[in-house]
């Protein structure tokens, strides 16, 4: 998005938008604590925002780029939110057709030692990430270890872990990982194939902490689980999931060859699942016949809407002109050092401020303030915003959405433990991806 060559820093707009924004997202990092939906202060601080823009641009000719500029900000949020909307409704009608639970049925049968079960918990969320997400993969995942730990609390504990690590690494190679790997094919700043760079970087973040934490781990055998009257996959899943490969193919493609939006592809996949939607509705035998719509009721909408609320309330922040000034100090030489290795520096705080600070208005910011990068330092960034989030809890989605489901046992203190473990594998990550490529 370009910067707006209107500032409003040097005026009482520009205070009053940074302390909107700053309180909004105090709001949201006390939501569980204040009973709140974390889209509610986002959104609403975003709507002040923009007025307090309105009222100071008012009667001047910074008015109708401040319109074009909100516009702007709205088409790029639009883009994101059905892509989005397409990809959670294929996730919710894979767990309605147990696709899932089948899954969570075959590694509970037993036969596999704590630390066997630790790794391939992992395994799974490092490849299912990339193509479900990292929130979704996580909470799979996290359900499986749940159900196999039984009150091998230390299990529980570190898997949940490994799970929220793995969840995150894998998400950061692939653009249907996560929002921010999303954000970055969008704005065209990483090509498609390009991601893919990232995979034995991505692959090291994960590898490191797994590989100390599971030395605290009991090779002892696992107890089996009985009782799987629900692991069957119900009819059309296999060909639900073909559709799903073929509606990521067709954005990509669409992408590739005519340069069309990725949500292009997606939409188009959405009306493949329609189609097969009412195949499955006039042959099922079923009490509640099939109905896709249904399914998209069901995403994660308070996601969206927070998304939503941070892309527009950081374009405020960026045509008030702080966007560009963050670009002009922070993704500059500083400190003697050359250009080069600033840029590289300045990546890598910003995985270390998503584990403090959601990662999607970070990485926002930095594509809103756009600055002169090479591929190599945008798969950085990509990286570091991607998997820094796992050194703490709190950092990711996925981490987040464990801990409310993990009834107790997955914690901010229990994570924090193994802090320093996380941390050695992000590190060892950027050297990795270094050093290849």
């Amino acid at each position: 998005m370009e910067v707006a060559a209107t500032s409003l820093m040097n005026s009482w707009a520009g205070p009053a938008i940074l302390a909107v924004l700053v309180i909004s997202y105090v709001f949201v990092i006390f939501e569980r604590s204040l009973d709140l939906r974390k889209s509610k202060p986002v959104l609403l601080g975003a709507g002040i925002i923009w007025l307090i823009i309105g009222l100071a641009t008012y009667g001047t000719a910074g008015a109708e780029p401040a319109a074009l500029h909100l516009k702007h900000a709205i088409a790029d949020y639009s883009e994101i939110l059905l892509f989005l909307m397409v990809a959670m409704s294929y996730i919710n009608i894979l767990e309605e057709r147990r696709v899932f639970s089948a899954l969570n049925a075959a590694l509970e049968r037993g036969g596999w030692t704590w630390r066997s079960l630790f790794w391939l918990t992992g395994t799974l969320a490092f490849f299912i990430s990339p193509v479900a997400d990292n929130m979704t993969t996580a909470l799979l995942m996290g359900a499986v270890v749940l159900a196999v730990g039984g009150s091998n609390r230390n299990f529980i504990i570190l898997s949940c872990i490994n799970i929220v690590v793995a969840a995150n690494a894998g998400g950061a190679f692939s653009p249907f990982g996560d929002i921010t790997t999303l954000m970055v094919w969008v704005a065209g700043k990483v090509a498609f194939a390009d991601f893919f760079q990232l995979f034995l970087p991505s692959l090291v973040t994960w590898l490191v902490p797994a590989a100390i934490m599971s030395l605290a781990i009991s090779n002892d055998r696992a107890m089996p689980i009985a009782g799987h009257e629900n692991s069957r996959m119900r009819k059309g899943a296999k060909r639900v999931m073909v559709l799903g490969v073929a509606t990521i193919a067709t954005s990509v493609l669409g992408h590739q060859f005519f340069h069309f939006p990725p949500v292009y592809g997606m939409l188009f996949g959405l009306s493949y699942l329609k189609i097969f939607g009412y195949y499955l509705k006039i042959r099922s035998t079923e009490d509640s016949p099939f109905d896709v719509l249904h399914h998209v009721q069901k995403i994660e909408w308070d996601t969206l809407l927070f998304f939503g609320g941070v892309i527009l309330a950081i374009a405020g922040v960026g045509y008030a002109g702080y966007l560009s000034w963050l670009s002009a100090t922070a993704y500059t030489s500083w400190g003697g050092m050359p250009a080069e290795i600033s840029i590289g520096v300045t990546n890598v705080m910003v995985g270390i401020a998503s584990a403090i600070i959601d990662n999607i208005p970070i990485m926002f910011a930095v594509l809103s303030a756009n600055p002169e990068m090479s591929k190599w330092q945008w798969l950085l960034v990509t990286l570091t915003a991607g998997v820094g989030g796992s050194m703490l809890s709190i950092g990711s989605a996925a981490g987040v959405a464990l801990m409310g489901a993990s009834r107790g046992y997955y914690t901010f203190a229990a994570h924090l433990k193994w802090t320093w473990a996380v941390a050695l594998g992000y590190f060892a990550g950027i050297g990795v991806h270094y050093l290849v490529n």
